[in-house]
C-alpha cells in the first residue's frame, strides 16, 4: 500500500528542517535510547546480583522447593490475591469519587482489574494500566482530562501509600530489618522519619485543597477524608499482596511486620526501575534481604510461585471472564452491561499480554532442562534431529509472539492469524521437544481464546508494515537478557568449551540451551536493526480532480460546515473503503495530521480512522487528529491514541437568535452605530463573486499589509480565487465601496453555517466585525439554519481542577499569561459576546512526547513554516 500525500502547495516547504523541531526530536529520540539503555543496564546489574546471591543454589534445588509447597498454602495465596485485587479496584472508585463522577461498580471493577492484571505483567506502551483505563473509560463516557485525573490519582495514591506503609513498618520494626539489609536500625528509623515528615509536610501544606506551589506548577492534595480512605485502601492492598509471598516462604524466616516493610521497598524499587513488572529487581531485593535467614532455593521457589499466582493467574481469569461473555453473546444470551461496553475493548489487550507471557514461557523453556522421564519417553518415539530442531525453533517462536503481541493490542487481523498459526506450531513443538504438558495447556488456552474472539480482530493491516518502537524492542532485548541469566544459572556447573556448540546428544541439555540463546540473540538483533534502520516506504502523489469532486459531494451531504475547508486543495484525501467518508490531512515533518473528525456518516469512522493510522505508521510517521470533537474520542482511544484538549468551539443557536434583552445590549448598540455610519450588508452568491473579485483582492491585501501577516493554511483558509468563488460571500459596503467581507461555509444540510476568511480595510468603521457577524447570523437564521459556528478559542476551557493533567495545567498557564504571543483571552471574549454553547476540541495523538511534537508540526503546517509563524 503506497503512502499518498497530496498538496496544492509545494511539499518541499513542509519538509524544510526547522531548528526547534529537529532539536526536540533529537532530544526525545536520544532520551528514549538512553532509557532503553538504562533498562538493559539495570537488567545486567540485576542479573549479576542474582547470579552472585544464588551462587550456592542449583536449579534442581529450586524445583524441589516448588514441589514442597502445600496446596493449602497455594489456596491461601489465591485468597490473598483476590483480596489484593479487590482493594485495587477501590483506587479507581476513590478517583471517580474525587472527580465527582459516578460509574457502576461492575464497570469500574472490570476496568481496574484488567488494568492491574496487564500493568503488573507488562507495564509499557499500550500494555500499561493507563492505556487500559483510557480505552475503557472513554467508552464509559469520561472525558480525556477526567481519565487523566483517574490515572494521576491512582498513581499518586499508590506511590504515597507505598512510601507511608514502608516507612511506618520500618519505624516499628527497624531492629528486625537492620541485620537483614546491613544497615543500622537507627539509620533505618531516621530514613523513615524523614520520609514521613516530608509526607506530613506536603499534606499540611496542601490541606483544605490549598495549592502547593512547586516551581511553576501547583499541586493540590485531596481532602483529609479522601486521603485517609485511600491510605487504608493502600494498606489493605500492600498487606494482602505481601501476604501472598509471605505464605509461600518457609515458616519462621521473618516476622510478618518486618517482611511487609521489605516487600514495600522491593515493590517501590521495582516500579522505579522501569523494568517491565519490576522483574529481577523485585527478586534481587527479596533475596538480598532474606538470603541470610533462609535457604535461597526456597526463596526462589516462593518467588516463582508468587509471580505465577499474583501476576499470571489474575490475567488468565480476566481473559476467561471476557471470553465467557463473548461466548454468551455468540449464543445470543444476555451479557452484563459492563462487558458489553468495555469487555470487547479490553480483550485484545488482555490477549496481547497473555501472548507476552507465552513468549517468555517458550524462551525460558528453551534454556531450562527437560525432565529425565520426558526425555526417556521421547527417545523411543521422536528422532534426535526433530527434538533439536523443535527446541531451537520454539525459542524463536517466543520472540515472534512478542512482535505479534503488539499487533494483537491493535486488533490487527494479520496479527490474529499469525498468532493462531504460531500458537498451534508452538503447541506441537512443546510436545515434540519435551512433552511439556503445562506449556501445551497454556498454548491451547491461548488458541481457544483467539478462536472465540476472532470477530474483535477486524482491522486489515500488514503485521510488518511498521517498525517496532523502542519500548517494544527493549522488551524483546530484556527477554533475551533474562534468557541468558537463566541459562547461566541453570548450567552454572557446566564448564564452557567451544565443543559445546557441536554436541548433539539427547542428554546434552546445556548445548541445546546455548544454541537457543544464540538464535534468540541473532534474531532479536536482526529485528532491532530492521526496525531502526529500514527506510519509510511510500511515494508522494497528488489527489485527482475526481477525488476533490467526490469529497465535495460528501461535504454537501453532511452538516459540519468546517468540512468545506477541503475546497482549499492544500490537503490530502483518504476515502473509506465504501467511499462514503473521507479524511483530509497534511504532512509536516514526521507527522500526518488529519483535520477534524472524518467527514461522512458516523458508522464509517472507525475503519477510516484505523486506515489513516495504519497508512501513517507504515510510512514511518506519527498519526495525529487535529481539532476533533468529543463524538469521536472513543474511536481514537480504540486505536491506541490519547486525546489532549486544544480549546473550545463556540456555536451560537440561531433558532432563537434575536438582539432582545439586556445581555444583547452591547451588540444592539454596535449594530445601531453601524447602521448610522452607513454600513450595508449583503450576501453575494457564487455566480456573482467574479464581478467583485478585484475589490475583494484589494480588501484582502490591505488587511494583510495592515496586520503584517501572511496567508495561512491547513485549518485556515487562504485568499485563493477558486476557493472564494466556491461558496457565498458576505460583504459590507460603505458608500457603495466594499470595506469588509467574509466567505460563508455552508452545506446542503442547511443546519450549520460558519465563516473562514473575514477581512476588512483599515478605514472600516469601528465595530464592522461585530456588525458583519450579527447581520450574517440573522441572514442564516432567516434561511432556516439552526446554528452558527464561531470557531475554536485555543486553550480555552482547559481544566483548572486540582486533578487535571499536566497538559491542561501548562495550557491554562499559557492561556492566562501568553497574551504577548497570541490574544487567547481576547478571542474568547469576542466569541462570548454571542452567548454561544462551548464544546471541547481535542488533538488525538500517541503518548509520551508525541503530542508536543504533533502540536509543533500542526503549528508549522498552519503557519506555512517558521517565517509564517514569525509573521503571525
Amino acid at each position: 500500500m503506497l503512502c499518498q500525500v497530496s498538496h496544492a502547495r509545494s511539499d518541499r516547504k513542509n519538509d524544510e528542517p526547522h531548528g526547534a523541531q529537529t532539536l526536540v526530536r533529537h532530544i526525545w529520540f536520544r532520551g528514549r535510547l538512553l532509557t532503553a539503555a538504562a533498562t538493559i543496564l539495570i537488567l545486567g546489574l540485576v542479573g549479576f546480583a542474582i547470579f552472585h546471591l544464588t551462587s550456592e543454589v542449583r536449579y534442581d534445588d529450586v524445583l524441589s522447593a516448588l514441589t514442597r509447597t502445600s496446596w493449602a498454602s497455594i489456596a491461601l495465596t489465591v485468597g490473598f490475591t483476590a483480596l489484593s485485587f479487590l482493594a485495587l479496584t477501590f483506587y479507581d472508585v476513590g478517583a471517580l469519587i474525587y472527580l465527582k463522577r459516578k460509574l457502576p461498580y461492575a464497570d469500574v471493577a472490570l476496568t481496574a482489574t484488567a488494568a492491574y492484571a496487564v500493568g503488573n505483567t507488562a507495564g509499557f506502551g499500550p500494555l500499561s494500566g493507563g492505556a487500559i483505563r483510557y480505552r475503557a473509560y472513554s467508552r464509559l463516557g469520561l472525558k480525556p482530562e477526567e481519565i487523566g485525573g483517574v490515572i494521576a490519582f491512582v498513581t499518586l495514591a499508590f506511590g504515597l501509600g507505598l512510601a507511608s506503609v514502608a516507612s511506618l513498618s520500618l519505624l516499628m520494626i527497624a531492629p528486625e530489618v537492620a541485620p537483614l539489609v546491613g544497615v543500622s536500625s537507627s539509620a533505618l528509623r531516621a530514613i523513615s522519619v524523614l520520609i514521613l515528615t516530608a509526607l506530613v509536610a506536603l499534606m499540611v501544606a496542601g490541606r483544605d485543597n490549598r495549592a502547593l506551589q512547586l516551581g511553576r506548577f501547583s499541586l493540590r492534595f485531596p481532602d483529609s477524608r479522601t486521603a485517609s480512605r485511600q491510605f487504608l485502601i493502600t494498606v489493605l492492598d500492600i498487606a494482602a499482596s505481601a501476604s501472598v509471598l509471605y505464605v509461600l516462604l518457609p515458616d519462621g524466616v521473618i516476622g510478618w511486620p518486618a517482611f511487609l516493610a521489605i516487600y514495600a521497598v522491593a515493590v517501590g524499587l521495582g516500579v522505579l526501575s522501569h523494568v517491565p513488572a519490576g522483574l529481577g529487581v523485585f527478586e534481587t531485593v527479596i533475596i538480598a534481604a532474606l538470603g541470610k535467614t533462609a535457604d535461597v532455593d526456597t526463596i526462589l521457589g516462593a518467588l516463582v510461585l508468587y509471580r505465577l499466582i499474583y501476576h499470571v493467574l489474575p490475567l488468565l481469569l480476566a481473559v476467561i471472564f471476557v471470553i465467557g461473555a463473548e461466548l454468551r453473546s455468540l449464543y445470543h444470551k444476555p451479557v452484563a452491561s459492563s462487558l458489553r461496553r468495555v469487555g470487547g475493548r479490553l480483550t485484545p489487550l488482555l490477549l496481547a499480554t497473555l501472548a507476552l507471557i507465552l513468549a517468555a514461557m517458550l524462551v525460558f523453556s528453551s534454556v531450562t532442562p527437560t525432565p529425565d522421564e520426558n526425555l526417556a519417553f521421547l527417545a523411543d518415539y521422536v528422532p534426535l534431529p526433530i527434538i533439536e530442531g523443535t527446541h531451537f525453533l520454539a525459542s524463536l517462536l517466543g520472540l515472534v509472539l512478542v512482535i505479534i503481541a503488539r499487533g494483537l493490542a491493535r486488533r490487527l487481523d494479520s496479527a490474529w492469524w499469525t498468532a493462531l498459526v504460531v500458537a498451534v506450531v508452538a503447541l506441537l513443538f512443546s510436545l515434540l521437544k519435551a512433552v511439556a504438558l503445562v506449556e501445551a495447556s497454556f498454548l491451547a488456552f491461548f488458541i481457544v481464546s483467539l478462536l472465540v474472539t476472532h470477530r474483535l480482530f477486524d482491522r486489515p493491516a500488514n503485521l510488518t508494515s511498521e517498525r517496532l518502537t523502542i519500548p517494544w524492542l527493549t522488551a524483546m532485548l530484556a527477554l533475551c537478557a533474562f534468557a541468558v541469566i537463566a541459562l547461566l544459572f541453570v548450567y552454572r556447573d557446566v564448564e564452557y568449551s567451544n565443543a559445546l556448540w557441536w554436541q548433539f546428544e539427547l542428554s546434552d541439555e546445556a548445548p541445546r540451551g546455548l544454541r537457543a540463546v544464540l538464535g534468540l540473540t541473532i534474531f532479536s538483533g536482526a529485528v532491532a536493526l530492521w526496525s531502526l534502520l529500514r527506510p519509510a516506504r511510500g511515494t508522494l502523489s497528488v489527489s485527482s480532480s475526481e477525488d476533490m469532486e467526490k469529497a465535495i459531494a460528501i461535504v454537501r451531504a453532511q452538516a459540519v460546515s468546517d468540512a468545506n475547508l477541503v475546497r482549499m486543495g492544500d490537503k490530502s484525501l483518504m476515502f473509506s473503503a465504501d467511499g462514503r467518508a473521507f479524511i483530509m490531512y497534511g504532512r509536516q515533518a514526521r507527522s500526518w495530521i488529519a483535520l477534524f473528525d472524518p467527514v461522512g456518516p458516523r458508522d464509517a469512522w472507525p475503519d477510516l480512522i484505523w486506515q489513516f493510522i495504519e497508512e501513517a505508521r507504515s510510512c514511518g510517521c506519527r498519526p495525529v487528529f487535529y481539532q476533533v470533537s468529543p463524538a469521536g474520542l472513543s474511536y481514537y482511544a480504540d486505536a491506541g491514541l490519547r486525546a489532549f484538549r486544544l480549546g473550545e468551539l463556540a456555536t451560537a443557536d440561531l433558532t432563537n437568535f434575536e438582539l432582545k434583552g439586556g445581555k444583547w445590549a452591547t451588540l444592539r448598540q454596535t449594530v445601531s452605530r453601524g447602521q448610522r455610519d452607513g454600513l450595508q450588508f449583503s450576501v453575494i452568491e457564487p455566480e456573482g463573486i467574479p464581478a467583485i473579485m478585484k475589490e475583494l483582492v484589494s480588501v484582502s491585501d490591505a488587511w494583510l499589509a495592515h496586520h503584517r501577516a501572511k496567508e495561512k493554511g491547513f485549518s485556515l483558509g487562504a485568499f485563493n480565487p477558486d476557493y472564494i468563488v466556491a461558496q457565498p460571500v458576505a460583504v459590507l459596503r460603505l458608500e457603495g465601496r466594499i470595506v469588509a467581507f467574509a466567505n460563508i461555509l455552508i452545506t446542503g444540510a442547511c443546519e450549520e453555517g460558519t465563516i473562514d476568511l473575514m477581512r476588512f480595510r483599515p478605514e472600516a468603521p469601528k465595530g464592522s466585525m461585530d456588525f458583519l457577524f450579527v447581520s450574517l447570523m440573522e441572514y442564516l437564521r432567516d434561511k432556516g439554519f439552526k446554528r452558527f459556528n464561531l470557531g475554536m478559542a485555543p486553550l480555552a476551557g482547559l481544566s483548572e481542577r486540582r486533578s487535571s493533567p499536566v497538559w491542561d495545567k501548562v495550557g491554562r498557564t499559557v492561556f492566562e499569561h501568553g497574551e504577548r504571543f497570541y490574544n487567547f483571552k481576547g478571542l474568547k471574549a469576542f466569541k462570548s459576546k454571542f452567548h454561544p454553547q462551548w464544546e471541547p476540541r481535542y488533538m488525538a495523538a500517541g503518548g509520551g512526547i508525541n503530542p508536543v511534537l504533533a502540536l509543533m508540526d500542526a503549528t508549522f503546517l498552519i503557519g506555512g513554516g517558521v517565517k509564517g509563524i514569525v509573521k503571525k
